[in-house]
């Protein structure tokens, strides 16, 4: 007999998930919102980690936002993968932890202003929609590995771009 965390829950919920699960795959709540959760995790994302890390010395900041992104991704493997087994879906779009991770590679060593984190934002999302070669290939691998794992190279990408962006003075902090 399945004990009730285990047990499928009716598609597209998590209730069968731990409670704990659901907390993190959802970043609290966030991917509840419609439309686009997975735009509402980006920004709340962004608006939190802004305000986090105008508390962080500059000088820490680059370590502190590569430490955020590793610990999400590490606590959110787990998650995405015990939601999506309770779900039955393979990726649910209430599952939103991935964005959150692969919004803090994208803020990567990007000076904290406005104008940097809302480019951040529309960078991350393009990608993480676009999905380029190979991260609409990273989907395929299994369960949490894949929910998450194809947003931080979609991470990656918005990461490069923005310092691309920075370096030629295309945008200016």
């Amino acid at each position: 007999m399945e004990s009730a965390t285990t047990q499928r829950s009716p598609a597209g919920t998590a209730s069968g998930a731990p409670l704990w699960a659901t907390l993190i795959a959802t970043f609290f709540g966030m991917g509840r919102l419609r439309p686009g959760p997975g735009t509402w995790g980006s920004l709340a994302t962004v608006l939190l980690w802004g305000l986090a890390s105008s508390q962080i010395p500059v000088t820490a900041r680059v370590w502190a936002t590569i430490a955020a992104a590793v610990v999400v991704t590490v606590i959110g493997i787990p998650a995405a993968t015990r939601v999506a087994r309770a779900s039955g879906l393979k990726d649910p779009q209430f599952v939103v932890i991935d964005e959150v991770a692969g919004q803090l590679v994208t803020l990567i060593a990007v000076p904290l202003t406005w104008k940097t984190y809302l480019a951040g934002f529309i960078l991350f999302r393009a990608f993480d929609i676009l999905k380029p070669p190979p991260v609409r290939q990273l989907e395929r691998l299994p369960e949490g590995v894949g929910i998450v794992v194809d947003d931080l190279g979609a991470g990656l990408y918005a990461l490069a771009a923005m310092h691309l962006l920075l370096h030629f003075r295309l945008l200016i902090p």
